[in-house]
């Protein structure tokens, strides 16, 4: 491939007149291109898929590079193809209906399970903020609700007996979220041990509460977030939102159905919640291979 960009490159300057700097940048976007297809068993353009393509630009995006600038390598790959095309070089171009990545959903950064598994022995020990601390990380990570969601959650709302609780989200409207035995156990430990003693202010509806006695503010969970995340030696960018993201694309990982993980997240729109079918290509490529007629 790497002979193929070089006609390409003296065709942008000798045909078309385009500058020094612009032949350069096509030079570094596409020579990083065909090292990964090299890498992924596609040496030649033809040898390129779709699916390729897309996993590259995700790989790319994964590597910290911004939407504009995941924008720009596609940019570059879709005018290369369409050269080979017009030489005669290319047998089928499949960069021609592929959007701008600009107009993807793109998702914030997500965390590994050995990264969620760090980030939730965080807050270690017996102290009473640290024990109420794993049992809020277990509800992020358990139950994928938004930081407003957790921060307002009710004691009644929580169902020990059948494993669900009762989600209050936008738009008032309620849903039924299941948690597991890890966040069961955390959350029990939590409010029969440490969770009385809070309640500096009177009895109180909240589940989660400050040493002060009140319930939580969004930009307080933030903080203790970020705080677990830089004790577990997670060198990244985590919020609220990149646990209730974890929580969706791990669900997805293991083979829940999409619509399953819709009404979990609580999504009016299943578009909505389609985003995560970048997460894990290859698992939806397996699933057609063994469950289509013809796959």
């Amino acid at each position: 491939m790497n002979s193929l960009i070089e006609m390409f490159l003296d065709y942008i300057i000798l045909e078309r007149g385009l500058s020094d700097c612009t032949r350069e940048a096509y030079a570094a976007d596409l020579t990083r291109f065909a090292d990964y297809a090299a890498a992924h068993a596609a040496a030649s353009p033809n040898a390129v898929d779709r699916e390729l393509i897309v996993d590259y630009l995700m790989a790319e995006r994964d590597r910290g590079l911004s939407v504009n600038s995941v924008s720009r390598r596609l940019v570059a790959i879709k005018v290369f193809f369409a050269y080979l095309q017009r030489e005669g070089l290319l047998a089928t171009n499949v960069t021609d209906v592929m959007d701008s990545p600009r107009l993807w959903k793109v998702l914030p950064g997500m965390l590994t399970p050995r990264e969620v598994e760090r980030l939730l022995a965080a807050p270690d020990g017996d102290r009473p903020v640290a024990v109420r601390d794993r049992a809020l990380l277990e509800v992020f990570y358990a139950t994928g609700m938004r930081v407003s969601e957790v921060c307002t959650l009710k004691r009644d709302e929580i169902h020990f007996d059948e494993g669900y609780m009762r989600c209050t989200g936008k738009g008032g409207k309620t849903r039924i979220v299941p948690f597991g035995r890890a966040s069961c156990k955390a959350l029990e430990h939590y409010m029969l041990t440490v969770r009385p003693r809070l309640e500096k202010k009177g009895p109180s509806r909240f589940v989660f509460l400050t040493v002060r006695g009140g319930p939580f503010t969004r930009q307080r969970l933030w903080q203790i977030i970020w705080t677990y995340t830089r004790r577990a030696g997670i060198d990244k960018p985590v919020s609220p939102h990149t646990l209730r993201h974890s929580f969706a694309s791990h669900l997805l990982a293991n083979g829940a159905p999409l619509r399953i993980i819709q009404e979990m997240l609580g999504h009016a729109d299943i578009a909505t919640t389609q985003v995560y079918t970048h997460v894990d290509q290859q698992r939806l490529k397996a699933v057609h291979h063994r469950f289509h007629p013809r796959g």
